[in-house]
Order: C-alpha cells, then structure tokens, then sequence
C-alpha cells in the first residue's frame, strides 16, 4: 500500500479550529501529530509495555530534497559502504558482485576474490562493512550465504583486503560459520558492525520456515537468531557471555531473535542497536545487553502469517524476555540501519543528529526514528514509494545513501534542498 508524500505538517492533518490552535500553543508539538499513515495493525488489541514502544507521532522535515540516483543497473544491491577520501562506495549484489561506485556513478567490473554464495532465495552475497582502520589497512568484511552441498547454506563472514585500484580481494580469511547449516533458503540475517577495539559483531537469523528451525533461536548452542561477536581473526570475542559454558556456542551473545537484518553502534556509548524482522506485524528494534534473550519464538507483537499466533499469544515480552525498545505494526520489514551522526559543523541534516535511519523494503522508504533517553518519539518516511530499500549509510558529506533491492536496483542520495 503506497500513500501520497507529505512535504510539511500541514499536509499530514487537517487546519486546525480557532480552539485547537489556541490549545496547540501550550502542548508539545509531538502532542498533536498522528502516528506515521501505514496501514491497519495485524493485531490491533495489543497494549505495548510502554508509551513509546510504537505509532510515534510523525515528525516531516521539510527540507529533504528528492532522491537522487547515482547508479543504475545494478542486480538486487544488498549493501552499501562509503570509501574514505572521496574515493566512491562498494556495493554487493546479491547473485555474488562486489562492486566500485565512484562518485560520478561509474559502475566497475566485479571485484576479483568474492567467495562463491548460495544465490537462492533469500540467500547471496550480503553486508560489506570496512574496517576502522581501512585507510590504512584496506581490509573489509563481507557475510554471505556460504554454500555447504545437498543444497545447505550458513551465514558466513569473511574478512578481506582490497586492492588499491579497487579491482580485487587478497587474504580472504573466514572470520565466521553459522552452526549448523539448514537447506531452507531463508532467514540469513546479516549485517557485520567492525567495532574500534577489533572485534566484529555479527547478526544472523533463524532460517525461518518450520517450528525446528525457530526453535533453535532459543538453542544456545547454535547459532541461530542471534547477535554473534568475534575477533578480526575469528576468535569468539574475551568478553562473550556464554565464553564459560560447555553447551553452548562461545560466538554467541544473545537469545531469541528474529531475522537481523540491521546493525548499529551508538555514536557516544558504544552500544549496539539491531533491528529485525517480525512475521505479521512485530518487527523489533533493539537494544542489545549480552546474555539477554529477546523472546522469538515464544513471544512476538505480530502473529504468523496464517493468522494463527506465537508461542501462546503472549505479545508482552517482559519480565522472562527483553522488551523491544520500539516495535512495527504493520510492519516496515527492515533492512540495514545507520546513526546519523557526523562532527559538528559537517551535518547536512544537523536536525537529525544522533537519529536512527532504517531502510524499509515493506515501507518502500528509510525510516526515521528520533531517539530521546533511550526511547522513539517521532518517526518519519523519506524518499516514500522509492522502491524495497535494503541498505543505507551516511555519505562523508554527510549526504544519506541508501540502495534498492530489485533486479534493476539503484544506488541513491538524499540532499538538503
């Protein structure tokens, strides 16, 4: 369901009585605004454990100018990075392409050295994510969908170095394999979030399908729905929770969640965020505590989509499961996710200075989420009816790029108007 795009406040409601406009000047602004027009909730009984959990009031900037492409032709784009020095972005493309964008939109041949993926369904060459120190090590990561034979595959990570003239990979080294494999095409998750101090966190998802395969998002002794963190070697990282126990994966951090499909540090406490898909209704963003377990498939704010619900019905995750720190119903179905955050005095859009962008392939949009102590007060829709957005990033200029998953799929940019 598409819906017209609203340019300013006043285009989302209708003017105002004498009355309502006198008793408009002593309420917040967000009193006043509706949640964000996206259709009917699967379940629409539902009372979240808190206010902010989800329908924020929209907040429209009115400022944003209309996305622009930079590249076209690419085949289902699954990420995007921003090289430093101006030196263009890499692209995946989920039959197994990396790619060099330059700024002008030159597309390059396909960088040499890629590992062979399981190009089925859901499945291919996922996230690339640069290491901190890529300026002078050059060194990347790439997840994908490892092909495994008699048709199974596992979220895998590599951790590579790319060549100066952006033509090849050498020293590919498998940094991550998830446990066990599964030949339902579905479900891989992944984003990789390179992290200052040398590790790499990691996000996988359940496989999706049968009751089994969910069930083992509960299983700490897989690696399934979950955040997983590592060394650059390999190595489940010193600080892991599940280190000490025998029966359990040592990579893994967390318990019970979905399809992750976003991934995020927080610019000034460090913390990771996740967002993951949810069936009908449900989609999560998180805030992630190692140890915790975030509830799937015992509990879920959706329902399957039969119409049939979770586990016992229970929606609440608290007090046996971490709350969402907000959730979507319907749902956006959400791809990668970025801070905005940039040095004082470089921000294009310094308005949204530490906000969450969330690209929506249901939401055909990038999701915008204002954060205040830890919580969602405001939402928006940019670049609405765009096209399934899988990934988004901030440009150095501090322009957002975001890409399209589709077989003539684009690499895009929002300016200040």
């Amino acid at each position: 369901m598409s819906f017209p795009d609203k340019t300013n406040r006043e285009d989302a409601m209708p003017h105002p009585s004498p009355l309502i406009a006198a008793i408009a000047l002593l309420l917040p602004l967000t009193a006043l605004a509706q949640p964000v027009a996206d259709g009917p909730p699967n379940r629409p009984d539902i009372t979240p454990a808190f206010p902010e959990q989800t329908e924020a009031p929209e907040r429209i900037s009115s400022f944003v100018a209309d996305p622009r492409l930079i590249a076209g032709g690419l085949e289902h784009p699954w990420a995007v990075a921003v090289l430093p020095d101006g030196a263009g972005y890499l692209v995946t493309e989920r039959p197994g392409r990396l790619r060099h964008i330059s700024r002008d939109g030159t597309v390059s041949a396909p960088i040499a050295g890629v590992p062979d993926v399981f190009d089925t369904a859901q499945g291919g060459l996922l996230d690339v994510a640069l290491a901190p120190d890529f300026a002078e090590s050059r060194q990347l990561y790439l997840s994908f969908s490892k092909p495994l034979g008699l048709m199974r595959a596992a979220t895998a990570a590599v951790r590579a170095t790319l060549s100066q003239d952006h033509a090849r990979l050498t020293d590919v080294v498998e940094i991550f394999e998830q446990t066990p494999a599964s030949r339902v095409p579905i479900h891989f998750g992944s984003r990789v979030v390179p992290a200052a101090d040398g590790t790499v966190w990691i996000t996988t998802g359940e496989r999706g399908g049968t009751p089994g395969l969910r069930e083992l998002a509960q299983d700490a002794s897989t690696t399934y729905g979950a955040v997983v963190r590592v060394t650059a070697d390999g190595a489940p990282a010193p600080e892991n929770p599940f280190l000490g126990d025998t029966d359990a994966a040592p990579e893994r951090v967390t318990l019970g969640q979905r399809n992750i499909q976003g991934a995020a540090l927080a610019p000034v406490s460090g913390a990771l965020w996740t967002v993951e898909h949810g069936p009908a209704g449900g989609d999560e963003l998180n805030l992630i505590e190692p140890g915790a377990n975030y509830g799937w498939p015992l509990v879920s704010y959706g329902i399957n989509y039969n119409g049939s619900e979770i586990g016992d019905g229970r929606a609440a995750h608290a007090p046996d499961f971490v709350e969402p720190v907000y959730y979507w119903d319907p749902v956006i179905a959400p791809g990668g996710m970025v801070f905005y955050a940039m040095p004082v005095g470089d921000e294009m859009f310094p308005e949204w200075s530490g906000d969450l962008l969330i690209a929506g392939l249901q939401a055909q949009a990038i999701v915008r989420l204002s954060l205040e102590d830890g919580r969602v007060v405001a939402e928006e829709r940019l670049a609405r009816g765009i096209g399934r957005v899988r990934d988004v990033a901030v440009d150095s200029n501090g322009a957002v790029l975001f890409v399209t998953d589709a077989s003539n799929g684009g690499l895009y940019t929002l300016m200040r108007n």
